[in-house]
């Protein structure tokens, strides 16, 4: 049976008042009267209830983390990042995987709300921001990770992605390919328009015209990558040495799709990939990708948002835009 304040008030003789104030630890209760019933409180296996005491203090030390895609390392390690981060300074996280699904996401915008959680943060997958400009609007903090949103003012981690697809292509046009494939997921997602920018802009630079043709977009998942490199390989006239796909997961695919077309990675086609989850450096994956610090992304985005909850809405909203990395391994082969 859960033991409340009024069970111990009725124990110790004293009013309902007297023991809350006692467990806060307010100055209007003798140091005597405090120690007694914090001892009583202890001995009777008392547990603070948070949402009441949030109701109080209007915080109940709660974040809520909302991310598209739980099977995905990529997501897990700036999860980590948030709950450490959230730890150090007295915070519990709730997470929740909206599956790359909009509506999802809004209805655990508004179930977080409900539960009255400090602040949010948010890896985004929606296409209409109303939904977030409302939440923001409402005064509940709130901190983008790994996408910006247009017209959305708020507090970003990201990455720089068009830079790390430029080095993609760079480095893919250094070792001899002219033929570049790009698979890409959700057309609407700033990651999707950002490296295909960059995919875009790395050609242009090296006087190659973009074939478009050579380009699909899909999903951010696995199959998409599997489906988009077969009409990829099949479809088109000129067939690529080389393709660039928007993260890991999908690269995935692309491997396994231009197995299936009867061809080798990367003495066929080199494939490279964005994210550098864990898998890309087992030996028999050995996926040259692009590297994202992570666990940082989801630190700072923390650290942030959980110094707007203390300090109040800042009048500058902080923009972190953080470096890539190309990781160079087999998958990406050898100068032709």
């Amino acid at each position: 049976m859960t033991v409340t304040i009024k069970d111990i008030a009725k124990k110790a003789g004293v009013s309902y008042a007297t023991v809350s104030r006692a467990l806060n630890n307010r100055p209007e209760v003798n140091e005597k009267t405090r120690r007694e019933i914090q001892k009583l409180a202890e001995e009777m296996g008392y547990k603070p209830n948070a949402l009441a005491r949030g109701l109080v203090t209007k915080e109940t030390k709660t974040l809520g983390l909302i991310i598209p895609d739980i099977t995905n390392p990529f997501f897990p390690e700036v999860a980590r990042g948030v709950e450490e981060a959230a730890a150090q300074a007295g915070y519990n996280v709730f997470l929740c995987n909206t599956n790359w699904l909009a509506a999802k996401e809004e209805t655990y915008l508004e179930v977080l709300e409900e539960k009255r959680v400090d602040g949010l943060i948010l890896a985004s997958v929606a296409k209409d921001c109303d939904v977030v400009k409302r939440v923001i609007k409402r005064g509940t903090p709130l901190v983008l990770v790994n996408r910006v949103l247009k017209d959305v003012d708020a507090h970003y981690v990201v990455i720089d992605n068009n830079k790390g697809s430029f080095q993609v292509v760079e480095h893919l046009l250094g070792l001899g390919h002219r033929i570049i494939g790009f698979i890409g997921g959700l057309a609407h997602v700033e990651a999707t328009r950002e490296r295909l920018q960059g995919y875009r802009l790395a050609l242009a630079s090296a006087g190659i015209p973009v074939d478009e043709d050579l380009i699909r977009l899909g999903t951010f998942k696995k199959e998409s990558g599997y489906e988009n490199t077969i009409s990829l390989m099949k479809d088109c006239k000129k067939k690529p040495t080389a393709i660039f796909a928007a993260n890991d997961v999908l690269a995935l695919g692309v491997i396994q799709a231009v197995q299936d077309c009867g061809l080798q990675v990367p003495e066929d086609v080199a494939v490279i990939g964005f994210d550098d989850i864990p898998f890309a450096a087992y030996a028999e994956v050995s996926l040259t990708t692009v590297a994202q610090p992570k666990y940082t992304m989801g630190e700072m985005a923390a650290k942030i948002l959980i110094e707007e909850i203390k300090e109040g809405p800042s009048k500058e909203k902080k923009h972190v835009v953080l470096q890539p990395k190309l990781v160079i391994r087999k998958s990406s082969g050898k100068k032709r």
